[in-house]
């Protein structure tokens, strides 16, 4: 009996899901998207707290090419909050930091270097631990 429950269960499963509507193809699509982003959220924040304990002179870049390049991995939604989150970071830093134009640029070429895929050790400091 359970043999055949879980037979029409299955066929159920595999019928519904051969005949989705394309909505619910966006849907299922929209949520991935969502869920990438909050992951890469999440590797840009991961990012920052390392950089934050590691104090370490010079491994700014480093991290910020780190970051991005985690958030990136995940998909369209994590490249999207790695671009916001970048752009937003520049944008305040830039003002508020003091240290010029020439500075957010160089992070923003980082940022996209990890973001396109590129590999953050590019930016990485020699001394830098390796738990980094």
């Amino acid at each position: 009996m359970r043999l055949w429950v879980c037979i029409a269960l299955l066929s159920v499963v595999l019928c519904v899901s051969a005949d989705r509507p394309r909505i619910v193809d966006k849907i299922v699509k929209a949520g991935k998207f969502v869920r990438d982003a909050a992951g890469g959220a999440r590797d840009m924040f991961r990012a920052y707290k390392d950089m934050r304990e590691a104090n370490y002179k010079g491994a700014d870049k480093y991290f910020h090419a780190r970051g991005n390049y985690d958030a990136a991995r995940r998909g369209p939604g994590g490249a999207w909050a790695a671009k916001v989150i970048s752009d937003l970071r520049e944008g305040w830093q830039s003002g508020v930091s003091g240290r010029g134009a020439e500075d957010t640029r160089l992070d923003q070429e980082a940022n996209r270097w990890g973001r396109s895929g590129g590999d953050p050790n590019r930016y990485r400091p020699k001394g830098l631990p390796r738990k980094y």
